[in-house]
């Protein structure tokens, strides 16, 4: 399968991003990503005005944040808008999920800013364990590192600098998110939420922390099946045949995760009948690496590759760290 690298939530012109699209697309290239998954707030209208498709190679694919007051979600697929006045987290997740597209809660760990609620207030989304979804953000780089600055000062360096703020996955995310596992497929993703802050004169953007130095951090990388289209990347996220990897540690393309057994192969992200099993991982490069059953390390070494035979029920994923930085982690293998 093709490994392509995403930059997934990304915010324009078109709601309160600073970059127009084909500036977004143009820094996504100059990054070495291959696609962008757009999602401005509460609307399509990078859609309707054509911007769907490939930009010189760098593939733009239109989804949005739909923004209530409290936590938002991420929409894949839609042929339109999703309303979201007067409705509640489960209802939301239910309209996406009728339609058939693909819902991911977005910075669904949110504790609002160190600093002060009143200027950065918390907006989690609440319903994880009742709503319909595909998935969810697991890491949202510039909310989290944004929240976690404690002063001022602080949160100056991390304007100027955002992408030294993306060095470790929050635990707590990765314990949350194991406990939803255990009960179902949830799928993750890696998200900026990027909205180049700043301000634009004369028709140029002008921020402390352009789109290109952002886009080449966190990236959500897809395993598709056939040439890079909206339907092979959507059809990826939805079997949770995807990781996120920041690759400016180091490029993660070629990882693989997978289990073999006597009834066949599994995939990332796929879900069968515990037995006995050989999990398996292959990495681009030597790391920290270690694979997780249900929220606990069970095998760790410094190595390129993983082979455990693994009997009885588990859930199954991969992390890997480069100098105590967080460089890959995968989607899971379900065995029940």
């Amino acid at each position: 399968m093709e490994d392509l690298a995403c930059v997934a939530h990304v915010h324009s012109t078109c709601s309160d991003g600073t970059a127009t699209v084909p500036e977004i697309a143009a820094a996504a290239r100059a990054a070495g990503a291959d696609a962008v998954l757009l999602t401005d707030h509460d609307t399509l209208a990078a859609r309707r005005a054509g911007f769907e498709g490939f930009h010189d190679g760098v593939l733009v694919l239109v989804g949005m944040e739909i923004s209530p007051r409290g936590g938002h979600f991420l929409a894949f697929g839609l042929d339109e808008e999703v309303a979201h006045e007067g409705r509640t987290e489960e209802e939301i997740c239910a309209e996406v999920s009728a339609r058939g597209a693909l819902g991911f809660a977005a910075h669904p760990f949110s504790t609002g800013s160190a600093i002060s609620k009143t200027i950065g207030r918390p907006h989690p989304w609440g319903s994880l364990d009742t709503c319909a979804m595909t998935g969810i953000e697991l890491w949202s780089a510039v909310t989290e590192g944004a929240e976690r600055c404690s002063s001022l000062r602080e949160l100056a360096a991390f304007l100027r600098h955002p992408e030294d703020a993306i060095d470790r996955i929050p635990a707590a995310n990765l314990e949350r998110w194991d406990r939803l596992c255990a009960h179902r497929r949830v799928v993750a993703i890696g998200g900026l939420d990027a909205h180049q802050s700043g301000f634009r004169i004369g028709g140029r953007a002008f921020s402390p922390h352009p789109h290109e130095r952002l886009f080449r951090t966190l990236r959500t990388h897809v395993l598709v099946d056939g040439e890079a289209g909206a339907s092979t990347i959507y059809d990826a996220l939805r079997e949770g045949r995807c990781y996120l990897a920041v690759d400016s540690l180091r490029s993660a393309r070629g990882f693989r995760f997978w289990a073999d057994g006597e009834r066949g192969e599994l995939a990332m992200g796929q879900e069968t009948e515990a037995g006995t099993w050989w999990l398996r991982a292959r990495l681009p490069a030597p790391a920290d690496v270690r694979l997780v059953r249900d929220g606990r390390v069970v095998e760790q070494s410094l190595s390129d590759s993983v082979d455990f035979a693994a009997t009885g029920p588990g859930v199954f994923r991969v992390e890997a760290e480069i100098d105590g930085r967080t460089w890959i982690v995968s989607n899971p293998i379900y065995l029940r």
